[in-house]
Order: structure tokens, then sequence, then C-alpha cells
């Protein structure tokens, strides 16, 4: 009796050291594939989808990469969740977490190979990343006291997180947006009030933030363009009925009058809830839904502002930032929670009308509209941004800022090997392939921007035996440069984040030594 009698015909079992080397090889080659898009020279991916329409996405942003591929090995599919994790998390470092994974395989690999147990391996790596993460503790800079430096710390950090992605032209003016958005939202992490607005047309540079909310409509017919000191009912409910519609209803009737008459009772219900919804004493009535003609007279008989299915999202957020709830029922006015804002009005960008919701109660809410040439330059612009914006504000809140350009690993990586050399046994080792495997972020760094690495890499360790060393990779220059006058910062959460998930990834992929591959369940035929 052989173990194959035991799983279904088709079920397969990968046992001890294959496991392992199908797990380490398909983490890796998920390192490789985004690796090229780490730092400021990384490269774009286009990825194409099978599905109708063989849409194209161009993207630098490691998670977005990830989550489009199909993946069957199960160790890369660890890397794809963590890679997941880091972007709800923290928004940045997406790529950084995997190729940090991957690079702690590949060390782990070599060392599995001369003989050392996994679990001696993943005490050595724990030891190494609390090393790490202390190290890195006692060097960040806090400036939250100081509005100045603290806010010329945030442009630092805005500035480094664009620079690696299509922004990175004019990242001057687009970490100058995003720095504005997230000191209006007074340091919550809700991005919900800052709304990022796509228009073709124009250039990158072209877009702006806007102090108020704009929302993706045009005004109706006959209705006033402009209202000053707005009472605005947001309201999901249908207001579509002032037409028989039979479709699926038989009405017998034996003249053509009592259609009308039905008609005229239809018309009659509806001008009793346009009636209710005027008693409110608004002046601005949004809908998530259709507004059919007549409502719409009424409304602008009365001097009304309807707009008409306003997006879902739009209308959430309008709701939200004009301190209104959205309504469904008009009967009691007392009840329902108006909006305000101080003016509305009709702007134009490029080709399109939009509205403008100025001086609305939430003072943190703000648009951003962003112009680009294409749809693909814009989806890839609002990812870029919205990294930014998720980093800043996890930022506003833990105001821990450390130097960029491969130095918090050159850090980490020295401290390292200061305890491994304390540090008796096997685990000594395992932390020493810690090390080198931090030192594979700079040197990707290095490599995407077409230098030396290891030469690079030499020089920056010799410089940070020196005490208080602020060097790091200048990609620009090409050489080893001060982080400080570079202004190349990042936050701390964001590599503290990195750090701690790929370890715990590595861990939880060097703890395998059997995947069992469940036979598919069929379709029993049915003849």
């Amino acid at each position: 009796m052989t173990i194959g009698n035991i799983f279904k015909d088709e079920a397969s079992e990968e046992k001890g050291e294959r496991a392992r080397m199908s797990s380490f090889v398909g983490a890796m080659a998920i390192a490789d594939l985004v690796k090229t898009t780490l730092g400021p020279k990384g490269m774009d991916k286009i990825l194409q989808s099978t599905g109708r329409g063989r849409e194209v996405t161009v993207t630098n942003d490691g998670a977005t990469i990830l989550k489009s591929l199909h993946i069957d090995n199960p160790a890369a599919k660890v890397l794809v969740d963590i890679s997941k994790v880091q972007d709800d998390e923290v928004g940045d470092g997406t790529t950084s977490v995997v190729v940090l994974a991957g690079e702690l395989l590949r060390e782990a690999e070599k060392l599995v190979a001369a003989k050392i147990h996994p679990m001696t391996i993943i005490a050595g790596f724990r030891m190494a990343a609390e090393c790490a993460r202390s190290a890195l503790v006692e060097k960040v800079v806090d400036n939250k006291g100081d509005a100045e430096k603290f806010r010329s710390d945030l442009m630092n950090i805005a500035r480094t997180t664009l620079s690696s992605k299509i922004l990175s032209q004019d990242k001057e003016h687009f970490a100058k947006l995003a720095v504005d958005a997230v000191m209006r939202l007074k340091g919550s992490t809700n991005l919900e009030s800052v709304q990022i607005i796509k228009k073709p047309g124009g250039s990158l540079i072209d877009s702006f933030l806007d102090e108020g909310f704009i929302l993706d409509k045009k005004i109706g017919l006959g209705q006033p363009k402009r209202i000053e000191n707005a009472k605005i009912l947001v309201a999901n409910t249908a207001m579509d009925t002032d037409k028989v519609k039979i479709y699926g209803a038989r009405v017998r009737v034996d003249s053509m009058a009592k259609v009308a008459e039905i008609e005229g009772a239809e018309k009659e219900k509806m001008k009793e809830k346009v009636n209710k919804i005027i008693g409110h004493g608004i002046n601005c009535f949004v809908n998530r839904q259709l507004i059919y003609n007549f409502p719409e007279e009424l409304f602008a008989d009365a001097g009304i502002l309807a707009i008409e299915h306003a997006d879902f999202d739009g209308i959430e957020r309008l709701a939200l930032v004009t301190g209104g709830e959205i309504a469904s029922t008009f009967d009691n006015p007392e009840s329902v929670k108006l909006g305000q804002c101080e003016l509305i009005e009709e702007i134009m960008i490029g080709e399109d009308k939009l509205i403008k919701f100025s001086g609305v109660a939430m003072g943190q809410a703000c648009t951003i509209v962003l112009r680009g040439a294409s749809h693909h330059v814009l989806d890839e612009a609002e990812r870029s941004l919205h990294d930014a914006l998720c980093v800043l504000s996890q930022t506003v809140n833990d105001s821990r800022v450390l130097l960029g350009g491969g130095w918090p690993e050159m850090v980490m990586a020295k401290e390292i090997d200061a305890l491994a050399r304390k540090t008796p046994g096997k685990k000594s080792l395992a932390m020493e392939a810690f090390s080198r495997a931090l030192l594979a972020i700079p040197t990707t760094i290095a490599d995407n921007a077409g230098l030396d690495s290891a030469e690079l890499i030499s020089q920056l360790r010799a410089e940070h035996q020196n005490e208080g060393c602020t060097a790091g990779i200048d990609v620009i220059s090409g050489s080893v440069g001060d982080m400080v006058e570079r202004g190349i910062c990042e936050a701390f959460k964001v590599k503290q984040a990195v750090l701690l998930s790929a370890t715990e990834a590595a861990e939880m992929i060097l703890r395998v030594d059997d995947i069992i591959t469940c036979a598919p369940r069929r379709r029993e035929d049915r003849m």
C-alpha cells in the first residue's frame, strides 16, 4: 500500500526538499518580477487583461501588478498577500516588501542547503528583525513640534514617494498638492474627504487642488447656475414616476380620458412629493437616482437647483462633506439633516462642466483634479497620488521620519552584523543572511539606475562605519550622496511595516515542508 492510494487520482504531493524548492522558487520569481520597479529609476509594467476589451494598465505600483496576476504557486500567493496588506495598511512600500521577502528566502535557501534547520533560521531571522527595528527607532527624527520643519519633512516624504512613480517629472507640484490635501485632514487618516477627479486633456502639470468639493455633473436646464448660502438635501429616492409606465401592469380602461386621469393622478403624486421636498426650506436637491422632466420643472420654478444621478461615491462623499445625511423619506422635515455650503457654482474643466461646492462644513474636504494625456496616464497618476496621500496621512499621525535612498537598510544591516558577531551558534549565520537580504534593496535601487551596485554598496558600507553617517545612494548623480542634503525621506511607519511583514512572510514560507495539491472537483456527467 503506497501513499498514492490515499489521495484521489489527480492530487499531487511534494515533500521535504522538493516542496521547499518549489516554494522558494515561486517566491523568488515574484520578487524578481517586481524588482525592476523599485526606486526612482524603476521601470513600469504593462498589464494586459485577457477579458473583453483587453484592457491595458500601465503601472509601477507593486500591489497593482501583483493583484492582477493569476498565480498558481502557493508561496508566491503569500507574497502577493503581503503586498496587498502593505497597500491597505500604509499605502506605499508594496514593492520593497516583496523584494525583501524574496531576498530573505534566497538567503534562507543557501542556509537550508548547508544543512541548517529551518527553525534555527527562523529564530535567527526573528532576532535580526527585532534588532533592525530597534536600530531604526534609535535613528528616527521627529519634528512634530516644529510646524515648519514638519511640513518640510512631509514635502520630502511626498517627493521621495512620488519620485519612483509617473509623477516624478512634476514631483514638486504633486508633492505640494498631496501635502496640502493631507494637512487639511488635520490628522485623520480617512482619505474619503479627498476626492480625485480624472479629466483627460491638458498635461499632468495642469492638475490642481480645489478647496471645495466638485461633483462631476452638469446643472440642468433652466436652473439657477449659482447659489449662495446653499441648504442641500441629499437624497436617494425615485423621482421618475410622472408618466404611467405600463410594462408589466395591465390597466383596463374604456377611454383615453381614463388614461389621462391615471397620468394626472401620477403627476399629482409627484407634485406632492416635490412639495414635501421643497418644504424642507432648501435651495439645492441632489438625488442619487434620475429626476424626470416634470419634477425638474417644478424644482426650477421654485428656484431650486436639482442635481440628478450623482454617482454613489459622489453622493456619499457629498453628504459627508456638507454635513448632511442621505434621506429617502420626506414626511418629517425636522428629522432630516440638511447639508450646507457657502456657494454652489458651475465651473469648466477642459471640455466639461462640473458643479463646485465651496465653503463646505467639513473644512478638511478638498478635490484634486488630475489632468493628463490619456486614461492610462490618469489611472497611474491617481495610484501614485493615492500612495503619497496614504503615506502622508500615516506620517501626520506617527510623525517619525527616516532618511531614504537605502540608508535605513544600511543602518539595519550594520546593527545586525554587530549582533551576529556576539551571537553563538548557527543562529548567527541566519542573522548574517538577514543583513545580506536587507542590502538587496539599495543594491536593486542602484541596479535599476544602471549603476555599479557592488561598488556603491561597498562604498556605502564603509561610509556607514562612521557615527551619524547620512549617506545613501544618490541615483541622479550615480554616486553615494548625503541624504539630508538631497532631502530624501521616508516614513518610519512604512519601513517598519516592510520589515515586519517581509520577515513574517519569509518565516511562513520557510516552515513549509509539504505541499499537497488537491484534485480539482469534476462535474459529473449528467447524461
